[in-house]
């Protein structure tokens, strides 16, 4: 990999310049032009090695979530798969080695809307859904340090990060998020653009995204790479059956755990379903993932804690969430 590609798909993956210029604020930082930078990017999404440049938005900070699983025969698997898909709401879609074979995330603007979604999805398919909200967060954070052999995030912010406020009224900026969330325009100037877009000043979409991070709506903004594009081709949902007053302890181990890329507890649905700590893991390899799994399980004496491990075999789908549809853009 070319060094200037390295660079931009690595040490920019956060804390992108709130700035007029902010691809002219990385150029100088490279050594290189303006249009060098914005023309390798857009090669970059091409490519598919990145999904977009801009926000990744902190679960149910600005509408509501959830991770659902299907069981699915596997001659209808790939028809049923495309019928999730097809609804925008949907960002991620996988085929995990379980009996509940389909797992997809849902984003909608608010939970009447995501209902509506699950419903609907259930109808179509005539498959039931199982839906399984987030209900406490731990470590969720895909930024990956591709300068190590790991596939860790790039900061452990994570375990650090400032509390959000939780009387921050996102509706306000609405507009702005919808304007966002697939993705910052690839322009010299992209506030002045999404600025143009919505009749509001430059700065002010500047102060406003400043705001968004300040009050945790944005857990981070910066490329937003795609990583099995970038090696990462195995990755496992490790999820645990976990004792609930040792929930707490438990997902603050896993998350300090260099190999653990996302934690965070989920409801169980006995006696079909368990599991309430759930934990993911990104490697280069099967042996590499199972290898990782088997060091969690013996440096935190998890021998007698039972859990299940569900590599994924296909991706159907993986794109940023989309919280605000056209229809409520337009509304």
């Amino acid at each position: 990999m070319k060094n200037l590609e390295q660079r931009l798909l690595n040490d920019y993956q956060r804390h992108f310049p709130l700035d007029p210029l902010p691809f002219t604020q990385i150029a100088h930082d490279l050594k290189t032009d303006t249009d060098t930078v914005l023309d390798r990017l857009g090669k970059l999404i091409l490519e598919g090695k990145i999904s977009r440049v801009g926000p990744v938005f902190r679960p149910n900070r600005i509408g509501v979530s959830t991770l659902a699983a299907m069981r699915v025969p596997e001659h209808q698997l790939t028809k049923i798969a495309a019928i999730v898909s097809h609804f925008p709401e949907v960002n991620h879609n996988y085929e995990r080695e379980h009996q509940l074979n389909l797992w997809f995330v849902a984003v909608a603007s608010n939970q009447a809307r995501l209902d509506v979604v699950i419903k609907a999805i259930e109808k179509i398919s005539g498959y039931k859904v199982m839906s399984m909200p987030l209900l406490k967060e731990y470590h969720i954070d895909l930024g990956f340090d591709l300068d190590k052999a790991s596939g860790k995030n790039v900061l452990q912010n994570n375990l650090q990060q400032r509390t959000p406020d939780t009387d921050y009224d996102h509706q306000k900026d609405q507009q702005l998020i919808a304007a966002i969330q697939a993705g910052l325009p690839l322009t010299e100037r992209p506030y002045f653009t999404i600025g143009e877009k919505l009749g509001i000043p430059e700065r002010a979409v500047i102060r406003k995204l400043s705001d968004l991070q300040s009050n945790g709506i944005i857990r981070r903004m910066g490329v937003i790479v795609r990583h099995h594009e970038l090696g990462y081709r195995a990755n496992a949902m490790l999820v645990w059956d976990v004792p609930d007053d040792h929930v707490d302890s438990l997902g603050r181990q896993l998350s300090a755990e260099e190999d653990v890329t996302l934690c965070y507890q989920r409801p169980r649905y006995r006696p079909h379903w368990p599991y309430n700590l759930f934990s993911m893991i990104h490697g280069r390899s099967r042996p590499e993932v199972m290898d990782c799994i088997e060091r969690i399980v013996q440096k935190l004496a998890l021998h007698n804690t039972p859990y299940e491990i569900l590599f994924s075999r296909q991706r159907f789908k993986q794109c940023g969430a989309n919280y605000f549809t056209h229809d409520e853009q337009s509304a």
